[in-house]
């Protein structure tokens, strides 16, 4: 059971390291009240800022206002846990985080927000809902999370708010991605999808246009090929735990700025040669559990590569140069770590230069193959 609650006093992390599945790494602090925390959060890009000068804005204060049974404390309600069948009453309009998670709620009614005008978060996670009125978050001007993972949605709601930024939406059951359903949402840059039966057909042509992501994850879903059309600013995108098969040539054509990768749990085979070269500054290559036979081509050319996940392939041989350039190529980050245990190579066969462009040799992991 998730208990956002007890972590609402923890500083925010910065949203485009949301790099873990399902894990948010830090929450926020929804006082309000230390000009310090305030600064702190618009430095690491969490709230917007604008070139000009900053008017302190004032909230009306409405004592004793909060739902039976729910916990209300610094603008925040805390509804999680008591069965609701639908969206409380009596919230207060000043509320910036409303925590309705595991409830039995199963439908967003269009009125159910209505004069939450200050809503920055939303967290419904773990309900039932399976319908979603289309001006349901219409008050909710300025909503930056919304958590809505977890319930029996079979498509992205409509008429998101423009405002918002990070969109957790793992475990539903959505099979389709509409061309139009993220028109105007020029903030968001992390959107959590994970969970979902999408297949690559699923996504319409053009279904991420206009958006400027640094971080996605489709996990968990059955995608047979890395998706050709996501949006080209991403930083991270995470892949894992689906059917790919292969990675072909210009499959990563579009993502140049990623630095993070994950394709682990999959069924690859082969990584076409020339097909890493598209990630000039790819950091971290997650390709465990896999069915690769060979380190994959191309990884020496990858001059800011430290943190390489080859374990639980059918990788058999390894080469002296499969990791770190040969002659006066130059590697700009050294690896600190590679891991390649649970593979039927003979360890004792590989020489310790293949190793020689690591910080040491704990960096490396090699292990036991077991059948």
């Amino acid at each position: 059971m998730e208990h956002f609650f007890l972590l609402l006093l923890m500083p925010l992390l910065g949203l485009v390291s949301c790099d873990r599945p399902f894990v948010q790494r830090g929450f926020w602090d929804f006082s309000m009240d230390d000009p310090n925390v305030q600064e702190e959060e618009e430095a690491s890009g969490i709230f917007p800022t604008s070139g000009g000068a900053e008017t302190e804005e004032t909230y009306p204060f409405y004592p004793g206002l909060c739902p039976f049974g729910c916990h209300c404390h610094l603008r925040v309600v805390q509804c999680s846990d008591l069965s609701l069948k639908e969206v409380p009453k009596e919230i207060s309009p000043d509320t910036t985080l409303l925590d309705l998670q595991n409830n039995q709620i199963t439908e967003l009614r269009k009125d159910d927000f209505k004069g939450l005008h200050h809503l920055y978060a939303l967290v419904l996670v773990n309900n039932k809902i399976s319908k979603i009125h289309p001006k349901a978050f219409s008050p909710l001007h300025k909503l930056q999370k919304l958590y809505i993972s977890k319930n029996n949605l079979v498509e992205i709601p409509p008429n998101l708010p423009p405002s918002l930024v990070e969109l957790r939406i793992h475990d539903n059951k959505i099979k389709k991605v509409s061309k139009d359903v993220f028109n105007g949402m020029n903030n968001m840059n992390c959107i959590e999808m994970g969970g979902n039966p999408l297949e690559n057909s699923g996504f319409e042509p053009g279904a991420f246009d206009g958006l400027k992501l640094n971080y996605l994850r489709i996990s968990e879903a059955k995608l047979t090929g890395v998706p050709k059309d996501l949006p080209e600013t991403l930083n991270e995108l995470h892949l894992d735990h689906n059917k790919i098969q292969a990675i072909e040539l210009e499959d990563l054509i579009r993502y140049s700025k990623v630095y993070r990768l994950g394709l682990g749990h999959n069924n690859i085979r082969m990584i076409e040669n020339g097909s890493l070269a598209f990630l000039p500054i790819l950091r971290e290559l997650h390709l465990d559990n896999n069915k690769l036979s060979r380190v994959p081509p191309g990884l020496p050319d990858l001059k800011f590569l430290q943190v390489v996940y080859l374990h639980s392939n059918n990788i058999t041989h390894i080469g002296v140069n499969d990791f770190c350039p040969v002659g006066f190529g130059v590697k700009r980050a050294s690896y600190h770590g590679i891991s390649l245990f649970a593979n039927p190579v003979p360890y004792w066969e590989v020489q310790p230069a293949t190793f020689r462009c690591a910080t040491d040799r704990l960096a490396i992991q090699f292990g036991n193959y077991k059948k």
